[in-house]
């Protein structure tokens, strides 16, 4: 019975059971499509990413398959699968980045270092953000999410943003309410269906901490929850590729200074017990922002996966 290789790896955290946890198989060489398909089901994970080695530009090529569809882009599971190499295959002791060809672009991961000479964090540069306008109105937004009219922030606008992946992006009140939200699965995956979307990402401005950090110095920028019921996840626990989304949307929709470099500490998780932080770096471009998605990780599974003859 053949066997491979494959790893459980938390990203956007310092600590085992934090964060997302993404399935990684370093070796996927001679895996067909339904094979990658039926291994993401059997980890059942949000998302795996599948390796192998690649060319020209491309350390590797990776692809990302749901535990029901195969996605253009993850951020998490890129992030996963760079720690992975650097830590456990060696990657960070010879190279300073890992480039990845994705189904959505080029995407080099690149690690940074501690005093101590190991890897503390991971880098990734999105695909160059864009945003259009959304078919759902706000009140039917509030509806689909199970909250009321006035949970939602008119300051900003409801927008679709893409870096690597179409998501929807729902600005709201407070942190009280976007950990409220019970979403319509069904009638919101048909909506994200209808539009084109992986998934509808609640975010907020509210920084209160319940955990009682000090009011100056909130623990982050922007607090987000994530549901994808379109591609068969429910709540995404920390989704990378909507807060690159997100934090080029916040250049483009003009709520950030566009000539000004960003640097934002996201949240989310906590919704679910698995509390990961995300920061998001963004850089002014002359053919427009330039965004960076980037934090730790930590490798919880390793183990051999046996297949079918």
């Amino acid at each position: 019975m053949p066997e491979l290789s494959v790893f459980h790896v938390d990203a956007f955290t310092d600590r085992p059971f934090g964060g997302n946890p993404a399935g990684v198989v370093p070796d996927a060489r001679g895996l067909a499509d339904a094979q990658m398909q039926a291994i993401a089901r059997e980890l059942n994970l949000s998302e795996t990413a599948f390796l192998v080695p690649g060319e020209g530009e491309a350390d590797f090529s990776i692809r990302y398959f749901t535990p029901a569809a195969e996605v253009a882009f993850c951020g998490h599971a890129t992030l996963g699968a760079a720690w992975l190499l650097a830590t456990e295959y060696g990657w960070a002791e010879r190279a300073g980045q890992v480039v990845f060809r994705t189904p959505a672009g080029i995407v080099p991961v690149r690690w940074e270092k501690g005093a101590d000479g190991r890897v503390k964090a991971a880098f990734m540069e999105q695909v160059r953000p864009k945003v259009r306008p959304t078919q759902t109105d706000v009140r039917a937004m509030a509806r689909l999410l199970g909250l009321r009219d006035e949970d939602m922030d008119p300051r900003y606008p409801l927008r679709l943003a893409y870096t690597g992946n179409w998501d929807l992006l729902v600005p709201v009140r407070t942190r009280a309410a976007v950990d409220r939200a019970r979403p319509d699965f069904p009638a919101l995956a048909e909506a994200n269906r209808r539009e084109g979307v992986i998934s509808t990402h609640l975010f907020t401005f509210d920084a209160d901490d319940p955990a009682g950090h000090p009011a100056d110095k909130p623990a982050w920028d922007l607090y987000t929850r994530d549901f994808s019921p379109a591609v068969g996840v429910a709540e995404d626990p920390v989704t990378g590729s909507a807060s690159g989304a997100l934090g080029g949307y916040l250049v483009l929709e003009g709520v950030l200074d566009p000539a000004r470099p960003h640097e934002l500490v996201m949240a989310q998780g906590d919704a679910v017990g698995r509390p990961g932080r995300v920061i998001v770096r963004i850089q002014p471009g002359t053919d427009g922002p330039r965004v960076e998605v980037g934090g730790g990780a930590v490798v919880t599974v390793a183990g051999r996966l046996r297949l079918p003859d």
